[in-house]
């Protein structure tokens, strides 16, 4: 099967978009929720979101403005008035909910209302929290940059964690978040969204967690390294042993069930 290779100036914005919104996925969903200077709350959804830094805690965001009339968002204005937000993260019992904010209801309609969502009072910022979110993020705006010019451009929202609320409920043993019980939502392309189970969840440990670095797939013999049987996922894990076998214990093993 060949490569499809299109140069992205050749491309019209909603040609371009779902491209990327297909391939960069599953995209964590920021639920944000601000205000204006006049007190009035909004809350909608964006999926251009990731966490950045750790010291300090930043997350980031981006709202795009509307690709059909340049028109800015709700969202992008009150942040700008008041640089705060929180970000309530997205489990899959609020996420028919959280899609009706996503709506382009006109300012000063309270999306809260509008979805059934519960307002709680934040502790360090002025807009509110979502309750029936598991973890909420209470953020200040360190700054707003904007990516372009035309409809369709995005505004990138750097968020600094001031205060985390955690759903004790989606916690383990240790007092860490359990992916088995949060329930994450993610956005894909399209009308496409994904929930994190239990039955698609695994594991990978880190080279770090070996002692030492592993002697990588360029020290495999050819024959290894051009199997028919082995995959990458296979030689990846094998590339994690320290040394290749012996002739004697290859032997040995060949002498095994």
């Amino acid at each position: 099967m060949g490569l499809k290779t299109i140069d992205a100036s050749s491309l019209t914005s909603a040609e371009i978009q779902g491209f990327l919104h297909y391939a960069i996925a599953p995209r964590p969903i920021c639920f944000a929720s601000t205000i204006d200077k006049n007190g009035k709350v909004n809350l909608s959804p964006f999926s251009f979101f990731n966490v950045f830094s750790i010291n300090p805690p930043i997350c980031v965001f981006s709202v795009t403005s509307r690709a059909r009339d340049n028109s800015t968002k709700h969202t992008l204005e009150n942040v700008l008035e008041v640089p705060e937000c929180v970000i309530n993260i997205v489990n899959y019992e609020m996420v028919q909910q959280t899609y009706l904010t996503s709506a382009d209801y006109p300012k000063g309609v309270n999306e809260f209302t509008k979805a059934g969502f519960t307002e709680l009072a934040s502790k360090t910022v002025k807009p509110p929290r979502v309750a029936e979110s598991h973890v909420q993020l209470e953020c200040v705006v360190n700054d707003v940059i904007s990516l372009g010019k035309s409809g369709g451009s995005g505004n990138l929202v750097i968020a600094e964690v001031k205060r985390v609320h955690i759903n004790e409920g989606i916690l383990d043993d240790n007092g860490q978040i359990d992916p088995h019980k949060i329930d994450l939502v993610a956005r894909l392309g399209g009308d496409w969204y994904c929930r994190v189970t239990k039955d698609n969840l695994f594991k990978i440990a880190k080279p770090s967690d070996f002692a030492g670095m592993g002697i990588g797939i360029d020290a495999f013999p050819e024959a290894v390294k051009n199997s028919n049987v082995l995959t990458g996922n296979n030689l990846g894990l094998l590339a994690l042993v320290k040394t290749l076998p012996s002739d004697e214990e290859v032997e040995a093993f060949s002498k095994t069930e």
